[in-house]
C-alpha cells in the first residue's frame, strides 16, 4: 500500500504489458466499468446508486425540487470482498464510495478483525426515467457497459417507461 491506502505504482517496476481492467494497480484509482440505472420514473434508479455508492447523483435544484432525474447522474462505488472464507456469502461483499482504501477491516460481527480484499471499481451513470428525458438516456448509453433494469415491486410491471428502456 501506498499514499492513502492505495497500491502502489511504482513506474520503473510496472510492466503495462500485464495490466488488464482488474489489475489491483487500476482498480485502486479508476472505476473499469460503467453501469447504468434504467427504468421507469420513480422505481428506485437513484436510491440503488446511492445504497451502493453513498453518492447522491440528483444535484440539480429542479431536479430535488421535482424529485427527478433529468441529467446523468455519476457515481463510483469500489466493492469488497471479505478475505475468510468461513464468512457468510450474503455477508461478505460490502461497496463504499471510491476514496475508500483498497484494503479495510470487515465490520460483520464475528468477523470484525478480517480484512476485505477490493474485488471492483465501478461506475454508475443513473439514468432519467421519464419519458421526455430519454435522450438524455439514450446519450449516456455510449459509455454504459451493463445496466441494471430496474422495477418497483408495488406496482403493476411494466410502466409506460419500462418497454422503452
Amino acid at each position: 500500500m501506498s499514499w492513502k491506502g492505495l497500491v502502489e505504482q511504482d513506474l520503473s517496476k510496472l510492466d503495462v504489458t500485464k495490466l488488464h481492467p482488474l489489475s489491483p494497480e487500476v482498480i485502486s484509482r479508476q472505476a473499469t466499468i460503467n453501469i447504468g440505472t434504467i427504468g421507469h420514473v420513480a422505481h428506485g434508479k437513484s436510491t440503488v446508486v446511492k445504497a451502493i455508492s453513498g453518492v447522491q447523483t440528483v444535484r440539480f435544484k429542479n431536479e430535488l425540487e421535482r424529485n427527478i432525474t433529468i441529467k446523468l447522474g455519476y457515481a463510483n462505488a469500489k466493492i469488497y470482498k471479505c478475505e475468510d472464507e468461513k464468512c457468510p456469502r450474503l455477508m461478505c461483499y460490502k461497496a463504499y464510495g471510491s476514496g475508500k482504501e483498497d484494503s479495510l477491516m470487515f465490520d460483520v460481527p464475528g468477523f470484525e478483525n478480517r480484512r476485505m480484499k477490493l474485488l471492483r471499481h465501478v461506475s454508475f451513470v443513473d439514468c432519467p426515467g421519464h419519458d421526455i428525458h430519454m435522450a438524455t438516456m439514450l446519450n449516456g448509453a455510449a459509455i454504459i457497459d451493463g445496466a441494471l433494469l430496474l422495477i418497483t415491486a408495488n406496482k403493476s410491471c411494466p410502466q409506460p417507461q419500462t418497454p422503452e428502456h
